[in-house]
């Protein structure tokens, strides 16, 4: 038996194929082995199936190794980190595969025939034990190809001994990958080595309809989040919840304590249906539940070159981050949702306005609402104070608070909804808050003219 072919220690590995991205579906799959690892105090290896050079390149393994390493899941040997059992790329293990092939042929089990290699089955029954899904019976009927006529060696074969020669414990893989099972059973016993344990994790399924989903489908790129400013941290937890879910039904956990719980008898059987909207919700939990300040600097880099951030003192921006930050659900629409606070010229929602502003009351509560504030002393425009005036206000012309903030909300910002209105207000200040409101009501004069 050679090194690595018995161990005691848990040994998972993720094995991707680098073809230019990085599916969410393999991000899962390499996660919940990277959460296995570390719930048991285990190995996980990283392993490079590039031996398709047509398909794999430089720019490929940057996108994976990215990917990985933003959602945190570092691997422990592999690429970057070495090992025991290197090479960890398959291209550079092809003497390693002669060596286990001439074993099958001194014992039989491999036969040449049209120029390619065969695999001779057992023509037995194998039932497989599947942590996931109990015992599976599966029959490998017919012989099948593990090195082509050109030489290359096939996936199968090469799955399998890097498997025996890695050490790996335990298979936690797509549930696709059930029907090869037999295959890999059969070249187990071929080398009369112990199969590792498997574990067949649930399709994910794409957000409308049964089939599975591909790199075409909305949502599918790990890269694509990185580059929409998503929060890594609630990427890899809505990842946790496609197979798996902790008991009492909470979704929003430390990575520490999924690491705690995570086990492979808690996977689901059924198929993960991917939801973006729900993704979204979580990451703005997460952004919700930042310390101000590192939410304030994720903002800054989310902001990046628009100019909005380095037009105003650090300070003023700080406050527009902070009030913005109970509100906002997704930093890629950051820009959007607060640019009004850095520029006085900024777009109108022209159905908002059309429906606001169908009458002359609107306009005359905004009219009532700056002659009001025009008394009130710059010192003392906090939320508390205008909250306050707001009210004295509404009740003195027999209307509704509403009917003040929400032409006076439009006004400022363009749109119709939007962090705390006082706070609004507050952070703005009275100067610009003044000046905004004149403007807009100049427009309509102009308008009706």
């Amino acid at each position: 038996m050679t090194k690595g072919e018995h161990t005691s220690e848990v040994r998972v590995r993720f094995a991707p194929s680098p073809t230019g991205f990085f599916h969410i579906g393999s991000a899962r799959t390499a996660l919940f082995n990277w959460l296995y690892a570390r719930h048991c105090g285990g190995k996980f290896i990283l392993r490079i199936e590039d031996t398709d050079r047509q398909r794999n390149t430089e720019e490929s393994l940057r996108v994976l190794f990215e990917g990985m390493k933003w959602l945190g899941l570092d691997w422990d040997e592999g690429p970057e980190k070495g090992g025991n059992h290197a090479p960890y790329f398959q291209s550079e293990r092809g003497a390693i595969y002669e060596d286990y092939l001439q074993r099958l042929f001194r014992s039989g089990h491999a036969y040449r025939r049209d120029g390619a290699v065969w695999f001779r089955v057992s023509g037995k029954p194998a039932i497989i034990h599947d942590e996931i899904r109990g015992d599976v019976v599966r029959l490998e009927e017919k012989d099948f190809v593990i090195v082509r006529s050109d030489g290359s060696p096939v996936f199968h074969f090469v799955n399998v001994v890097d498997d025996i020669a890695m050490g790996i414990t335990h298979v936690i893989r797509g549930e696709d990958h059930l029907s090869n099972s037999s295959k890999h059973v059969e070249l187990f016993q071929a080398f009369a080595v112990a199969a590792p344990k498997f574990a067949h994790i649930p399709l994910i399924l794409k957000t409308v309809g049964s089939g599975k989903m591909s790199k075409r489908d909305q949502g599918a790129l790990i890269e694509d989040y990185q580059r929409r400013e998503f929060l890594p941290e609630a990427v890899r937890n809505y990842l946790c919840l496609l197979g798996w879910s902790p008991k009492e039904d909470r979704e929003i956990l430390p990575i520490g304590e999924i690491i705690s719980l995570f086990e492979l008898q808690q996977i689901s059987k059924n198929n993960a249906r991917f939801d973006e909207k729900k993704l979204t919700h979580m990451n703005g939990e997460y952004l919700r539940a930042l310390p101000v300040d590192q939410f304030v600097e994720r903002c800054r880099s989310a902001l990046g070159s628009s100019g909005l951030s380095g037009a105003v003192s650090d300070d003023y921006f700080r406050e527009v981050m902070a009030v913005c930050q109970e509100k906002i659900r997704n930093l890629e629409t950051l820009g959007d949702f607060c640019g009004y606070f850095f520029r006085d010229r900024f777009p109108f929602d022209e159905k908002a306005m059309e429906k606001l502003f169908q009458g002359r009351d609107a306009l005359e509560r905004i009219d009532e609402f700056l002659k009001a504030i025009q008394s009130q002393p710059a010192g003392e425009f906090s939320g508390e104070s205008l909250e306050n005036l707001v009210g004295s206000l509404a009740e003195s012309m027999g209307v509704k608070t509403g009917d003040y903030i929400h032409p006076v909300r439009f006004a400022l910002s363009g749109k119709t909804v939007g962090p705390s209105f006082y706070h609004l207000l507050k952070v703005l200040g009275k100067e610009r808050v003044e000046h905004r409101l004149r403007t807009f009501l100049g427009g309509f004069t102009t308008r009706d003219q």
